[in-house]
């Protein structure tokens, strides 16, 4: 199965990207060190962070896909662009739990705030719900832990897990 996680910075998608990949016997792939491979993009040390034009990460991306069949790919860009997926899910945190969180990673106060309002108007999910088929767009609540948001995610799917 080919599976998008995307969300909102902070939401947990690599950490459960991580955790469902082991469970389900799959590859996982995190967007952003996949740029940093592929050569796509460029380091703005003004805003320190990688500035990746979309076009070439969705080419790059579908080229992966095309050649496998099990894989998760994780990263908050993929709600931008249109991959060939089975399933696109969108991890979702409450607004005040994310601004928490994201203050422990240091980040600065303006893009806490920047991040707290996508989550709070949704942006992920409804760019998702534009790139992908509704039927294959899901909308997963981020658990107390990893391992809960992960059995829910497999309930969701109708797959079996290794036991997490």
């Amino acid at each position: 199965m080919r599976i998008v996680i995307t969300g909102s910075p902070g939401t947990g998608k690599t950490s459960v990207a991580k955790v469902l990949a082991e469970e389900l016997g799959c590859g996982a792939v995190n967007e952003k060190e996949f740029a940093l491979e592929k050569g796509i993009g460029k380091w703005d040390s003004e805003s320190n962070e990688l500035v990746v034009p979309l076009e070439l990460l969705e080419k790059e991306l579908n080229r992966l896909l095309h050649n496998t069949k099990d894989i998760i790919i994780e990263g908050h860009l993929l709600c931008e662009i249109k991959l060939k997926v089975d399933c696109c899910i969108v991890l979702r945190l409450d607004p005040e739990v994310l601004e928490s969180r994201l203050g422990r990673r240091s980040y600065s106060e303006e893009k806490i705030q920047d991040n707290v309002f996508c989550e709070g108007i949704d942006y992920c999910k409804k760019h998702a719900l534009r790139n992908y088929e509704k039927k294959i767009v899901l909308e997963v609540e981020s658990k107390k832990s990893i391992k809960e948001t992960t059995r829910h995610i497999i309930s969701k799917l109708g797959l079996r897990g290794a036991g997490v």
